[in-house]
């Protein structure tokens, strides 16, 4: 099992948290273009990185953002979710 040492909630297991997606700001809805809407809906990169993530803990019901390499399944860091975290990843 893998577990999760969050600075909040101590040590978790990672089956109690729900990925919610990367975390990336959304274009303007009121310039943005199909195409430009498509590639943020559907396009994905899958070059290993560090990218910050969305993440639910399901018995508390906190969002956090982790920031985790794809190449070693690393979790670098966890911080809780804040209005405004896009701009801040």
């Amino acid at each position: 099992m893998k577990f999760v040492n969050c600075p909040l909630i101590g040590k978790r297991a990672l089956s109690e948290f729900t990925y919610g997606g990367v975390v990336k700001s959304e274009p303007d809805l009121e310039s943005v273009t199909d195409r430009e809407w498509a590639q943020f809906v559907f396009y994905r990169h899958s070059d290993p990185q560090i990218q910050f993530e969305w993440w639910y803990h399901r018995p508390t019901g906190i969002w956090f953002v982790f920031e985790r390499d794809t190449l070693t399944d690393r979790i670098e860091s966890i911080r809780m979710a804040q209005k405004g975290a896009v701009n801040d990843a």
